[in-house]
């Protein structure tokens, strides 16, 4: 099976550093991704895809990029089930982010840090969430 996402946009805001109960650090934010144009279309399209980093990746977003910041990120895709105020059921998608990178050169982008870096990619390793910080009632069972 394969579950491998790769997106490049802009931050939508400057995301948000917070830490879980456990002490791991956890950031969410979205990216506009801007779709093909189409054929005779003077007007450009683009998804809004929320993603959700942890530990270092998470750190390292929140230091290096802010709202507008051009960034690519590789992933997997997620889906969260939960139960609304209403008692409805709902599900969210979301990329859970591995790696993420520059894009563009350094005058382009609203980094908030201060010093240089070297190189466009940065890989700081697998980033999987801490399985203590996910819910699990029996639902992330396998179906066989």
């Amino acid at each position: 099976m394969i579950n491998s996402v790769a997106i490049m946009g802009r931050l939508t805001a400057d995301p948000e550093l917070k830490t879980t109960n456990n002490g791991n650090s956890v950031a969410s934010f979205c990216i506009a991704v801007d779709r093909p144009r189409r054929k005779n279309s003077k007007d450009s399209e683009a998804d809004f895809i929320n993603v959700t980093a942890w530990r270092q990746t998470a750190e390292f977003i929140c230091n290096y990029f802010s709202k507008g910041s051009m960034i690519a990120i590789e992933g997997s895709l997620r889906t969260n089930k939960y139960t609304d105020k209403n008692g409805n059921n709902r599900t969210s998608t979301f990329v859970l982010a591995n790696n993420v990178s520059f894009c563009g050169s350094k005058s382009d982008s609203q980094s908030k840090n201060r010093s240089s870096n070297k190189g466009n990619y940065v890989d700081i390793g697998r980033q999987e969430p801490p399985i203590d910080d996910w819910k699990d009632d029996g639902e992330n069972d396998l179906p066989f």
